[in-house]
C-alpha cells in the first residue's frame, strides 16, 4: 500500500499570542492516500482554511504530527489576484511552472500550454492578455492551470469558486474535476458548497475545530444535504449557521 500523501495525527493549532491566543484546530487526525479527493466543509471559523495553511507551513504554532509527502503542494485561493503576476501575460504565467520544472525549450513550453487551452475553455488569444483583462472565472481557470500544468502530488483548493457567480462557479468546478481526474491529483477542496463537497471526489469531512464527520463510500453516496445538516444539529445541539458558512474563514 502506498504511503499517504498527507498525514495528520492529533494536530492542534493556535492563532495569536498571550491572552489573545486562540485554539483553532483540536486533535485533527486525517490521512490522504494518493489520488484521493477530499471535500472539507464547515461554518466560517471552523478551521477549514487553517487546515490547508498548516499543510503549507503558513501556520507554525502547532502540536501533533503533520507529514506532507509532497515537495511543493499547490494551492488555489479564493482570490486569484494574489497568485497571478499582474505585469505578465497569461502565456508567460502558464509557462513559468514549466520553466521551473526544467523545460528549457520555448516552443515546447508554448505547445504544452496550447494543448491545455481547449480543455479549460480558453482561446489562444487569451495568452497575450494580462490578468486584469480576464473575467473572474477566466482568472481562476488560469490559476488552476498554472498550479496543475506540472502536476503536483498535492493540490489544495481554498474556496476557489466562492467569489464567482453560480453559473461561472459551476464551470470552474467542471474544469477543476477535469484537471484533477486527468492528473489523478490528490486533492483537498475546502468549500462553502456542501452539495459539491458531497458529489465531488471520494470523501467528505465536516469540521468545527475538530473533524465532526468523515464520510466515504456508501455512507457518503447516500448522504443528502438535509441529512448532513441534521447530523450536525444532533452532534452540536444547534442548527448549522449557513450565513457563517458563506463567509470566508
Amino acid at each position: 500500500m502506498a504511503d499517504p500523501i498527507l498525514r495528520m495525527e492529533r494536530l492542534n493549532s493556535w492563532y495569536g499570542r498571550g491572552k489573545a491566543r486562540k485554539q483553532v484546530l483540536r486533535d485533527v487526525t486525517l490521512s490522504l492516500a494518493p489520488g484521493e479527493v477530499l471535500g472539507v466543509v464547515g461554518e466560517s471559523g471552523s478551521g477549514k482554511s487553517t487546515l490547508a495553511k498548516c499543510v503549507l507551513g503558513l501556520v507554525t504554532d502547532i502540536t501533533g504530527t503533520l507529514a506532507v509527502n509532497s515537495p511543493r503542494p499547490q494551492m488555489v485561493f479564493q482570490d486569484p489576484y494574489g497568485s497571478l503576476n499582474p505585469a505578465k501575460t497569461v502565456g508567460w504565467i502558464l509557462e513559468e511552472p514549466l520553466r521551473a520544472a526544467g523545460v528549457k525549450d520555448k516552443e515546447e513550453r508554448r505547445q504544452r500550454v496550447r494543448d491545455f487551452l481547449p480543455l479549460v475553455g480558453l482561446e489562444e488569444e487569451h495568452l497575450s492578455r494580462r490578468p486584469a483583462q480576464l473575467s473572474g472565472g477566466q482568472r481562476q481557470v488560469v490559476t488552476l492551470l498554472m498550479c496543475t500544468i506540472v502536476p503536483p502530488k498535492l493540490l489544495l483548493l481554498d474556496e476557489h469558486t466562492a467569489a464567482l457567480d453560480p453559473a461561472t462557479a459551476q464551470k470552474v468546478m467542471e474544469i477543476t474535476k477535469l484537471l484533477v481526474e486527468r492528473h489523478h491529483l490528490t486533492t483537498m477542496m475546502i468549500t462553502h458548497n456542501m452539495s459539491a463537497a458531497l458529489t465531488t471526489g471520494t470523501r467528505t469531512i465536516m469540521m468545527d475545530d475538530e473533524i465532526l464527520f468523515d464520510m466515504s463510500g456508501e455512507q457518503r453516496a447516500n448522504m443528502t444535504l438535509d441529512s448532513l445538516l441534521g447530523m450536525y444539529s444532533a452532534k452540536k445541539n444547534q442548527a448549522f449557521d449557513t450565513d457563517r458558512m458563506l463567509m470566508p474563514d
